[in-house]
């Protein structure tokens, strides 16, 4: 815990986030993020990822949350014309302090991790797929209607936390119920979390024919 950085450099993806434990693919391109790679890869290899507020790309700097992940770099390549492709493994969820004024193009935060302790934590929680079966049907029909192809058989021989944060990761949700995920304390909060959101779309997205 001691040796978790007090500053990150951070990447803003609207409609992204990245859990503890579990490793995501990153395309960069922009510039100022390029640079952002170089520089962490000089030092602890380590980026954190955040949502802005609302995905309006118009704001210059646009506001961020207040919780995001940070993350290791565990895999980089270049390609032919210039861009990284990088895997980013979750490490431990943080909260954001302040915004520290740097010379960089990209942004840099000061952030605490200490009310995510849990996240290093190796024990796995105690919960069941078979607690999870509504979940994943509701789930299931909500990436289908949204044209989301998800390799179900791969998902359910991963660790019951691996899954659901993937599928929280991949889910088609809007930016602020991704958060909402992501700020869920533990395994048995995101799981109530997502009962709750796919509560709201299979009324509004499955149901609405049927009502008379």
């Amino acid at each position: 815990m001691n040796d978790l950085p007090k500053k990150i450099s951070v990447f803003p993806l609207s409609n992204f986030i990245i859990f503890p434990k579990t490793t995501v693919p990153l395309n960069i391109f922009e510039p100022r993020y390029i640079d952002m790679i170089n520089d962490s890869m000089k030092s602890n290899k380590m980026i954190g990822i955040i949502q802005p507020k609302n995905s309006n790309n118009d704001q210059i700097i646009p506001e961020l949350h207040e919780v995001g992940c940070l993350g290791k770099i565990t895999s980089f390549r270049e390609t032919e014309d210039g861009r990284y492709l990088i895997e980013l493994k979750g490490l431990i969820r943080f909260k954001v302090i302040k915004e520290i004024d740097s010379k960089k193009k990209y942004r840099v935060l000061e952030v605490n991790f200490k009310d995510f302790q849990q996240d290093l934590s190796d024990e796995k929680e105690n919960l069941k797929f078979s607690d999870l079966e509504l979940i994943f049907k509701d789930l299931k029909s909500l990436f289908e209607k949204r044209g989301f192809i998800i390799n179900w058989k791969a998902l359910e021989k991963q660790s019951l936390d691996e899954t659901i944060n993937a599928l929280a990761m991949a889910s088609p949700f809007s930016l602020e119920e991704k958060q909402i995920l992501l700020e869920a304390q533990n395994l048995d909060n995101r799981k109530e979390k997502i009962s709750q959101i796919l509560s709201t779309y299979t009324f509004d997205n499955f149901d609405n024919t049927t009502i008379q």
